[in-house]
């Protein structure tokens, strides 16, 4: 990375700052330094001369209204947009492209000539032939047209581009996948694995899975239990550096779309070769843990295994055998197993936050109908808690033999944030324990004291936004929000690129050797990245289809709660529909409202309204635009 560099020029020492752009789509934008200092803001005029995502070196020459640097290009460093993808459009009769990344403000002028078959209204993708300058626009050709906007799909197609996301694997891959075998052979197996196939395996997923990555059996043995998690062996199949390994470590990890997944392997792999489908023989890594009464890992051990699946359930049937007593021996086994995990949570501290997760149904034609929670049951925590003993047994065994590795870390909170924190809580009469440096149990601690109280969705939100967010590195600091000393992600091979390295690892450490040749810091930066990258799409996605699933209900009136408060508005959950939007704070009234961030609050100067977050309020659907995903709403009673 560069560092921010000084000018001894004559004209007098200015700082200089090399870092990425970062657009908004009113014109506006900032320069995120390297080196981690303060963005610097950059004019619209600043912006037409380069893109969202470029990267520059700016000179700060000033601050603006509040304080904050600003300062003027000196040069483009690297440009991050080769391909743009958006909707064209007709101008004064010349064909632009207008891009669907909001954070690039500018058109895209596409010549004659430069369209090939795309007419106006049509979805495309570009490259870019000039690049914007003080003077000029940037300039396109079209290279891919991925028809009108309304086509069922066209969504995640834009998603795909919008995010530079890989979606084809290369010829490499898929001809190494193909060369495949269909079953598992004898030679696959070996003389080194277990055979574990007369054991009774389940796997327990939802009812529209198709890859399984991992399968449990549990026994009593003595007064406690013999848990075995099986999980499928992907590093078996693809090996370090071959090409189906540098297309999986490019993805980085599945992304999930509704109605569609973009897999991190091919499908033979993923819902074949290495999915525990039922009934077929499977090759696995198995965590193989002996649990006290009191539900803590007395002893674990992991070697290869071959075995099978006996059959496929899903959450909702076994949670419904085991509430109507008709679990066979084996559920309720596993049962039990999960009851004293549990209890081990509880008393470890792991902080536990409930959620209401909601998933989108669809007719024949695609077009989305609703959106319904989807309720969890004790068989999705029962599933959980399994992962998670495994996951921290394989921690613990990477560790104690010092291999790297990357770790799935959540760091203690920042000091700021539990400063704020602490203030906001006062205010109600509460207190988090722990003093400056709180622990994951005095978190619990406070969510189970608050639980029954009628504002616990406002409070156990602001403890959430206290918390750090959890990344790859191979700097093991623990996970804060789990109370684990070391925790690694070793249940998803199939759709989790650092579970598949952890994978290569524990086989190096079982043969005494070690798994070198990863590049572990950069490789912790890029597998969170991908997740990331995976996440804004999905959330893209679901957008826009929440947008279009709103546009006939313009005019209508709802319940909701507000889950955001911003500088310029609320953000409202409608009960109805589990749709956000957006009012905004003009639309409060006449009077002027204060953002107070340790509150997360609006507050009226006058009149002393007073707007926080978990609010009830009723508010009237004034307008959705598809285009920039966002969902206007104003107060009722300003009706």
């Amino acid at each position: 990375m560069s560092k921010k560099k000084t000018d001894r020029s004559p004209a007098g020492r200015a700082a200089l700052a090399d870092g990425r752009i970062e657009g908004h789509g009113d014109g506006h934008g900032l320069l995120i330094p390297d080196d981690g200092g303060a963005p610097i803001g950059l004019s619209a005029m600043e912006m037409r001369q380069v893109l969202h995502g470029d990267r520059a070196r700016v000179r700060v020459t000033g601050t603006d209204a509040r304080g904050r640097p600003s300062g003027e290009i000196v040069e483009v460093l690297e440009r991050g947009n080769p391909r743009i993808v958006g909707r064209l459009h007709k101008e004064r009769g010349k064909l632009v492209l207008v891009p669907e990344d909001r954070r690039i403000a500018q058109d895209i002028l596409v010549p004659p000539g430069a369209a090939g078959k795309a007419k106006p209204g049509q979805v495309a993708t570009i490259e870019l032939v000039a690049q914007p300058s003080r003077h000029a626009q940037p300039v396109g050709r079209v290279t891919e047209v991925l028809g009108d906007y309304a086509d069922p799909g066209m969504e995640i197609e834009i998603a795909l581009r919008k995010f530079d996301l890989p979606h084809e694997f290369s010829k490499r891959a898929l001809a190494q996948a193909r060369a495949l075998p269909d079953a598992l052979r004898p030679e696959d197996i070996g003389k080194a694995r277990r055979d574990l196939r007369d054991l009774p395996f389940v796997t327990i997923d939802g009812e529209t899975a198709k890859d399984f990555d991992d399968a449990v059996h549990a026994v009593r043995e003595g007064k406690g239990f013999r848990l075995r998690v099986a999980i499928a062996d992907v590093s078996h199949y693809v090996r370090h550096g071959d090409p189906l390994d540098l297309d999986a470590r490019e993805r980085g990890t599945s992304v999930y779309f509704p109605r569609r997944v973009i897999p991190m392997l091919p499908e033979k792999l993923s819902n074949g070769l290495c999915s525990l489908n039922p009934g077929v023989d499977r090759l696995a890594m198995v965590c193989d843990m002996a649990i006290t009464p009191a539900g803590k890992v007395a002893r674990y051990e992991f070697y290869p295994a071959v075995f099978r699946s006996h059959a496929r359930l899903t959450y909702t049937q076994v949670w419904a055998s085991i509430e109507g007593g008709r679990a066979t021996l084996e559920l309720k086994t596993l049962y039990e197993v999960y009851k004293a995990l549990f209890q081990e949570r509880e008393r470890r501290g792991a902080i536990d936050f409930e959620s209401v997760e909601t998933k989108m149904e669809f007719d024949a034609r695609g077009k989305i109908v609703r959106i319904v929670p989807e309720p969890r049951n004790e068989a999705h925590r029962l599933i959980e808690e399994c992962m998670l003993a495994a996951n921290v047994c394989a921690g613990s065994l990477l560790a104690s033999r010092g291999q790297p590795v990357l770790y799935r870390v959540h760091g203690e909170p920042a000091p700021e944030k539990v400063k704020a924190l602490r203030e906001f809580l006062a205010e109600l009469g509460l207190a988090l324990p722990g003093g400056e440096s709180p622990k994951p149990q005095d978190y619990a601690q406070l969510l189970a004291k608050i639980r029954r109280r009628p504002d616990f969705a406002l409070l156990q939100t602001i403890l959430l936004r206290s918390l750090k967010q959890a990344v790859y590195t191979p700097q093991n600091v623990g996970h804060f929000g789990l109370a684990f000393e070391a925790y690694v992600h070793f249940t998803s091979p199939i759709r989790r690129y650092p579970d598949l390295l952890v994978h290569r690892a524990i086989k190096a450490v079982l043969a005494d050797q070690r798994y070198s040749g990863v590049d572990w810091e950069e490789m912790g930066r890029h597998c969170s990245e991908t997740e990331r990258r995976a996440d804004d799409a999905s959330r893209d996605v679901e957008n826009w289809l929440k947008c279009f699933y709103m546009q006939d209900r313009v005019g209508g009136v709802f319940e909701g709660s507000v889950t955001g408060v911003t500088s310029f508005g609320l953000f409202v959950m409608l009960d109805q529909y589990y749709v956000d939007g957006l009012v905004h704070i003009s639309e409060l009234g006449r009077d002027y409202f204060r953002f107070e961030p340790n509150r997360h609050a609006l507050l009226g100067e006058r009149t002393g309204k007073q707007y926080r977050l978990a609010d009830r309020i009723k508010v009237k659907l004034v307008r959705v635009d598809l285009d920039t995903r966002r969902i206007d709403l104003i107060p009722a009673d300003r009706t």
